[in-house]
């Protein structure tokens, strides 16, 4: 029957998940027919979001699915307004040239919504490709007034967006179970709170919320180049870290993985943490703290304080790269704290106590994508989602 092909081959055996092994939806597991059709829509929506335009013909090819089929998926996409056709390819030889199709990145809008800032909720509507193309923000309120005031941002981009929108991401401090229920958001005053379903009945829209971190790792994936074996650090009022082994996000069986803003680094004594231990990675890293101890200590000492806490994010990351292997660790926050002295001692560190003949190629860079980057990451979620696109 048309439009539900299972894989015709083992190399094409494939099962419905965001995330995969070079961005392709492919896993070792066959497709059940009761969900071929979904998964068939997703990988030809995939193909397209990495591949950029192509003709029904290569869509075939690449998807490893009939060309009736192709047809048949392509048309129900573009009557749901996310493909569309883009003209005839050009002629390069004998034979009918073939309609080019691709992604409608501007048919629908996607909002995101990032919570992660000590002063200020930054919001943006974006295209299907993760371009913004509305910016706002707020200024962060106090205690009980933040989950108003989230709502009515939220509604407000939605008003913005001026075409359908697919969904709603947001990126939240603190530990955030599978469900978008946030379990615990000190900065935030949340404790157990159904943030995705109170967002998603408000605004009768499907809804997605994650934490910040493991949501900026979804956009450096997707959007930043990197490769699947990736840990980033989220360096702001707080530390936090998102990872992907293999492409697929890991968080934890209690949702708390990549929390290692209060990992004691060093037993030589230290700043005291907010949480009351003495020498978190969060006392020596968090922005707040660098910026008190490189406003005390002088314009001499600059680079002396920045590679101490460059060496101290090192020895908290060296058994986590052992570990997993990990290829590359990305840092998000100041740039003018993060980028030069404190990253290249964080490098330095990581390859002085792992495996040198396997380590020594690890890159530590920062992100290109600035503030943006839980916000694309909100994105992605949404993308992935909805449409099971990554």
């Amino acid at each position: 029957m048309a439009g539900i092909d299972a894989p015709r081959s083992a190399s094409a055996e494939t099962a419905v998940r965001g995330f995969g092994a070079s961005r392709v939806l492919r896993a070792g597991g066959k497709v059940l027919p009761e969900h071929a059709r979904a998964h068939n829509r997703s990988l030809v929506l995939q193909t397209l979001f990495h591949g950029g335009e192509m003709s029904r013909a290569d869509l075939a090819r690449e998807t490893a699915l009939t060309r009736v089929t192709i047809s048949d998926l392509v048309a129900e996409l573009m009557g749901d307004g996310l493909v569309a056709e883009r003209g005839m390819r050009e002629a390069s030889g004998p034979g009918k040239p073939g309609m080019l199709v691709d992604l409608d990145r501007e048919g629908h809008r996607i909002v995101g919504i990032d919570l992660s800032g000590s002063d200020r909720i930054l919001g943006a509507v974006l295209t299907l490709g993760g371009e913004i193309v509305v910016r706002r923000e707020i200024p962060m309120p106090a205690g009980a007034a933040v989950l108003p005031a989230v709502l009515a941002f939220a509604r407000g981009l939605v008003a913005d967006s001026h075409a359908p929108v697919l969904g709603v991401g947001i990126g939240t401090p603190g530990i955030v179970n599978d469900a978008g229920v946030v379990l615990t958001a000190p900065s935030l005053g949340w404790s157990g709170l159904e943030l995705q379903r109170i967002v998603s009945t408000e605004l009768a829209l499907p809804a997605l919320v994650a934490n910040d971190a493991n949501a900026a790792v979804l956009a450096e994936y997707t959007f930043g180049g990197s490769g699947e074996d990736v840990l980033l650090v989220k360096v702001d009022r707080g530390v936090g870290s998102g990872l992907l082994a293999g492409g697929q996000p890991m968080r934890g069986g209690r949702f708390a993985a990549g929390e290692i803003g209060h990992v004691t680094v060093g037993t030589d004594g230290g700043p005291v943490c907010a949480c009351g231990k003495v020498g978190c990675l969060e006392a020596w890293l968090s922005a707040p703290a660098l910026i008190a101890r490189l406003a005390a200590a002088g314009v001499a000492d600059r680079d002396g304080i920045l590679r101490d806490a460059g060496e101290r994010l090192g020895i908290a990351l060296a058994p986590v790269v052992g570990a997993l292997d990990l290829s590359e660790i990305v840092l998000s926050g100041p740039t003018e704290l993060l980028d030069g002295p404190l990253a290249e001692q964080a490098a330095e560190t990581l390859r002085a106590r792992t495996l040198a003949e396997f380590h020594d190629g690890l890159q530590v860079r920062m992100t290109a994508q600035g503030e943006d980057i839980v916000l694309r990451g909100a994105a992605v979620m949404v993308l992935s989602g909805q449409l099971g696109v990554s």
